[in-house]
């Protein structure tokens, strides 16, 4: 069955960089269009990167343009979150998701 499974958040100083990654199972992630999307305390689900299936990337929010970078490793089936410039305003969960599937999600905390 379809399983998306993120890892790699943790705590990190404000300008600082991470990198989130989304393994999947149960399907191919380059015959799928993939979302990183992220939910903060209190507020509203935000989506934050798109990737399609061809490798076209979508225009990132405003939010986060220029600082975030969606990859996609096809060897292994894993899509990748780079998050450079780090603020605390960024922390959240943030999940990978297909469609109506998604995963358990992984914590960045940016805090000094």
């Amino acid at each position: 069955q379809v399983q998306l499974a993120e890892s790699g958040g943790g705590l990190v100083q404000p300008g600082g960089s991470l990198r989130v990654s989304c393994t999947a199972s149960g399907f191919t992630v380059s015959t799928y269009s993939m979302r990183w999307d992220r939910q903060a305390p209190g507020k509203e689900r935000e989506w934050v990167a798109a990737i399609g299936a061809t490798g076209d990337v979508a225009p990132y929010p405003d939010s986060v343009k220029g600082r975030f970078t969606i990859s996609r490793d096809n060897a292994k089936n894993t899509v990748y979150l780079q998050m450079n410039d780090l603020r605390p305003e960024d922390t959240a969960v943030y999940y990978c998701n297909r469609n109506t599937y998604w995963g358990q999600g992984t914590q960045v905390t940016v805090s000094s």
